[in-house]
């Protein structure tokens, strides 16, 4: 089905608010409440009517039974906009090239890349041997063509995941000798990954299996042995590195490195030179990396030994390594370098001069050339450093937009590949020369039907209730909406971890843009578009800014014109969907409709327990409550601790059964208490993929009809014809 017309998208403009569509005669259903009491080391006790609905195991009937009957009041209630939700989802398949290729990048004499077959959920994999005249361009246009001869298939994800609810390919390394793959894949979300093994000179799957595994491989230089992280088995934490060597048992893989600190995550890489193999580790306030030569690897030596509040990220190329830090009170970050046989910080010589105004996020080494990757005014920016010490940035062609490096393996090139995109601008990956200035794009993500020159986007600058600080906001809709304070609004954001929400194109947002809603994306704090300092002022004992930066953004909006205050809907998945439960807590009359996916809504139970993934690494985020000072701040804002009797607007609440990031039963319980406590009489769904993790069900169509099902319930809220 074609993309709703320009006509249709004018009319809608026009229309007031519906009655809503929704089914009617459906009930919510109950679910019993058992007495339990939680209990905080320093005394304090709460008690959780629904703490029965954990499982950990996933098999109790009767909290099983309480999620089917969820999904089936959600399917009851939705039935009357099936038809909407079914245009939807055509509309944004319909903007999908479905035989699409991603742009090759070449790596020790071969061209890798990913192309989808039409009608298919997952990309096959696969490369071409370098040869005279072979370039991106060359192997792009074969591949639209359908010519894929000389073609060699690494993996055809559609026939792995064959027959299965769920499945994803994490990770997938070649070794260097070019022979070997190895790759890593997951059936149910959970994000326990098996590593695989395959010959790539016969096409063999080899019988080697590792199981609990990271999706995080590298070879060593030998071609036979892999170090992965694996995990732990109650925690999922990624707590040891090991060594796999082909053709022995895993229970005989030896034990590279483990880490006692559960406060710390773990990644394993190879340096841009290819000499090292590192490990690194990293909590919220501090890093550590040790390496290995890849051509003989034994001791892992510490780069420079930990310290509380200092972090590091290094790479080697040539004859030093080349450091990102907030050492030295380097709030925003520098760029240091240190000798190869480096083993201190006292080796340290500072390169990249920290600025107030500048946060560095990154770099990337050529042999003649380096790439620093900033960010300044909650925008991104590349600064080409050359070998006199002269730099140049990269030019961007709009107000709002996002831009960072591609993939970039060969460092003997004078030329850079980047992606830029907007919420106008769809994926575009462009190479740019840094001796000439000559700027080619590779490639633009194809989008049939979409007309870019119908839509604006444009920033601007929220006031916060503190009276001196300003939120950036990006925006973007159709340009015959009329900013007259009547428009449907979606705003989103996240806010948490540091995490920067970039603008992106969206094909789903399309659909919304035509039917006349403005999307608003809300750069809060607790995030760093505006440097290190952003984020620390959402985080901890400063988390409640996070959730007024939102409701302050929606105030501005409302008011300058651009949403109807009574047709304003949110959106938050993971921490964002704490910031929708605290924003619905906070000032829900503010509303129509909220948007919650896999939402953290427990947050003190949850952080109570050191058992569950991921809590022992967030204490630097959030805080323990094992302290009371942490316990009594956390209080004050976990959205399922503090909801009350109030009437609070439509929601819409997704979780995946097997979520390892955000465990199931917190909305599960939080959609519980919603229901005894809800004043109110809009609607509220919960619906759960029985078969899926945090990220939802796997397949790159099946992700639109969730997002398509989501859009029509807001749609129906917001009085958006449903045409």
């Amino acid at each position: 089905m074609k993309p709703t017309s320009f006509l249709l998208a004018a009319t809608v403009l026009m229309s007031t608010p519906i009655t809503s569509a929704l089914g009617a005669s459906a009930t919510p259903p109950d679910v019993a409440k058992k007495p339990h009491v939680v209990k905080a080391p320093h005394g304090a006790e709460r008690n959780d009517e629904y703490y029965w609905l954990r499982d950990d195991k996933r098999e109790n009937k009767e909290m099983l039974a309480y999620l089917n009957a969820e999904n089936a009041y959600t399917d009851a209630v939705m039935a009357p906009l099936k038809p909407l939700e079914d245009k939807l989802y055509d509309e944004v398949v319909a903007r999908i090239k479905q035989d699409d290729a991603s742009v090759p990048y070449r790596e020790r004499g071969w061209w890798y890349y990913a192309r989808f077959v039409t009608g298919k959920d997952y990309p096959v994999h696969a490369r071409r041997k370098d040869a005279p005249g072979m370039d991106a361009v060359s192997i792009q246009k074969a591949n639209e063509a359908g010519d894929f001869a000389g073609e060699q298939v690494l993996l055809d994800v559609n026939a792995l995941g064959a027959g299965k609810d769920y499945y994803n390919v994490g990770d997938y390394e070649v070794s260097q000798d070019n022979r070997l793959l190895a790759y890593a894949d997951d059936t149910n979300g959970r994000r326990q990954y098996t590593i695989r093994f395959k010959n790539l000179d016969t096409g063999e799957l080899l019988p080697d299996t590792v199981t609990n595994a990271e999706p995080n491989l590298v070879w060593s230089d030998d071609g036979r042995t892999l170090f992965y992280v694996d995990k732990d088995l109650e925690t999922l934490l990624s707590k040891r590195v090991k060594s796999h060597v082909l053709g022995t048992p895993a229970s005989q893989d030896t034990l590279v490195y483990e880490e006692e600190d559960d406060s710390f995550y773990m990644g394993i890489g190879r340096s841009r030179d290819d000499k090292f193999i590192c490990i690194s580790v990293e909590s919220t306030v501090s890093s550590e990396m040790r390496c290995t030569p890849a051509a003989s690897p034994g001791v892992f030596t510490v780069l420079a030994p930990r310290e509380r509040d200092v972090e590091y990220q290094a790479d080697h190329l040539g004859d030093r390594w080349v450091i990102r830090t907030n050492a030295d009170g380097a709030t925003n970050f520098k760029i240091v370098t240190a000798p190869t046989d480096s083993t201190s910080r006292k080796d340290w010589k500072d390169w990249i001069a920290h600025r107030n105004d500048v946060f560095v996020e990154g770099f990337e080494l050529f042999d003649g050339f380096s790439v620093v990757a900033e960010r300044a005014n909650a925008l991104e920016s590349l600064r080409v450093i050359k070998a006199d010490g002269s730099s140049d940035y990269v030019k961007a062609d709009e107000p709002a937009y996002s831009m960072g490096l591609s993939a970039n393996p060969e460092t003997g090139t004078d030329w850079l590949r980047y992606s830029y995109t907007s919420m106008t601008t769809p994926a575009t990956t462009y190479e740019i020369n840094t001796k000439t200035g000559e700027r080619r794009q590779l490639k633009q993500q194809p989008v049939p039907g979409y007309d870019a020159s119908k839509y604006v986007t444009e920033r601007v600058w929220a006031p916060a209730r503190d009276g001196k600080t300003k939120i950036p906001v990006t925006l973007v809709y159709r340009k015959d909406v009329a900013r007259d304070g009547k428009a449907p609004m979606l705003q989103y954001a996240y806010g948490s971890y540091g995490a920067s929400m970039d603008p992106n194109f969206s094909i789903t947002n399309v659909s919304l843009l035509d039917r006349g809603v403005v999307y608003a994306l809300a750069h809060i704090r607790g995030g760093q578009e505006m440097g290190r300092a952003w984020y620390d002022d959402g985080k901890l004992y400063n988390k409640v800014n996070t959730f007024t930066d939102f409701i302050d953004v929606t105030d501005y909006l409302v008011k300058e014109g651009y949403a109807a205050k009574d047709r304003v809907a949110a959106m938050g998945g993971s921490a964002g969907g704490l910031l929708m439960g605290a924003v619905s807590n906070m000032a829900p009359e503010k509303y129509k409709v909220i948007l919650t996916l896999v939402p953290f809504v427990d947050v003190v139970t949850t952080m109570l327990d050191p058992t569950i993934p991921l809590t022992t690494n967030e204490y630097d985020e959030w805080g323990n409550p094992e302290e009371k000072g942490y316990y009594d701040y956390i209080l004050t804002y976990s959205p399922y601790d503090n909801l009350q009797a109030k009437a609070y607007p439509a929601m819409f609440v997704g979780t995946g059964l097997w979520d390892s990031q955000v465990q199931y039963w917190e909305p599960a319980k939080y959609v519980a208490r919603l229901r005894d406590l809800n004043t109110s009489k809009n609607t509220v769904v919960f619906r759960t993929n029985m078969e899926a993790g945090h990220g939802g069900k796997s397949g790159r169509f099946r992700q639109y009809r969730e997002r398509a099902e989501m859009y029509a319930f807001m749609l129906d809220q917001l009085g958006v014809a449903s045409k």
